[in-house]
């Protein structure tokens, strides 16, 4: 009974490099943030020429997204791991709600910044003239520095809140994450390259969690039932 126990005990357990999808989350957001805002002008109301000529970058900084989303999920995993038992239900639904919602603005504007594209491809005059490239540009224009970059602030406030009650993380990473997310929460997407923020905020944790899960040190919270015979 007690090999069995355990052998469950250890298959449920995050495995220690489980960190690295924080990194592959930053690194990949990071690099298709870079590709769209060298291709798209910024001006969402600009035409759309340039737009045409960079359609294979555009393509390749789409692609890249899902793979982001997907990493940034198991990354919000390894942070619940690493909380345990202290998980409070208040701020765990907001930062688990914060980083759906965060998730869910990407992808909407990714696909529609993905049928644009398309339609540009196979008929871009009629695009254009009917205004519909105007009012897609607009869109993901919102969505990114509206809606997408509040949502990711208030992942940060939440996760430094946590951090500061249970220690997963150092109290300056804590206070730093609460400084940058006040930038983007009032930011009024009038910064450009804003949402870099968050990338690298998440990639610097992810490189500490990381570094101390090889180092073997735990600051969560013993599980009893894995301690239980």
């Amino acid at each position: 009974m007690k090999s069995e126990s355990d052998s469950i005990h250890r298959g449920l357990t995050t495995p220690r490099a489980a960190a690295v999808a924080g990194i592959l989350f930053s690194l990949l957001l990071m690099a298709s943030m870079v590709l769209i805002r060298t291709a798209i002008p910024a001006d969402p109301l600009a035409a759309a020429t340039d737009v045409m000529r960079h359609s294979r970058r555009l393509s390749l900084a789409l692609n890249l997204l899902p793979f982001a989303g997907i990493s940034f999920l198991w990354f919000v995993g390894v942070l619940r791991d690493r909380l345990g038992q202290l998980e409070d239900r208040f701020f765990a639904t907001v930062f688990f709600g914060s980083a759906l919602l965060f998730l869910a603005m990407i992808f909407t504007a990714a696909s529609v910044a993905g049928g644009m594209v398309r339609l540009m491809i196979s008929g871009p005059a009629n695009l254009i003239g009917s205004g519909v490239y105007a009012l897609a540009r607009i869109q993901i224009y919102q969505a990114m520095n509206t809606y997408a970059i509040k949502m990711a602030g208030v992942f940060m406030i939440s996760t430094s809140t946590i951090s500061l009650r249970t220690g997963i993380v150092p109290r300056w990473m804590a206070f730093l994450g609460f400084a940058l997310a006040l930038m983007l929460v009032l930011s009024v997407g009038t910064i450009p390259w804003m949402l870099l923020v968050f990338p690298l905020w998440v990639l610097s944790i992810s490189i500490y969690i990381l570094i101390e899960n090889f180092r073997g040190v735990s600051r969560t919270a013993a599980d009893p039932a894995g301690e239980q015979v």
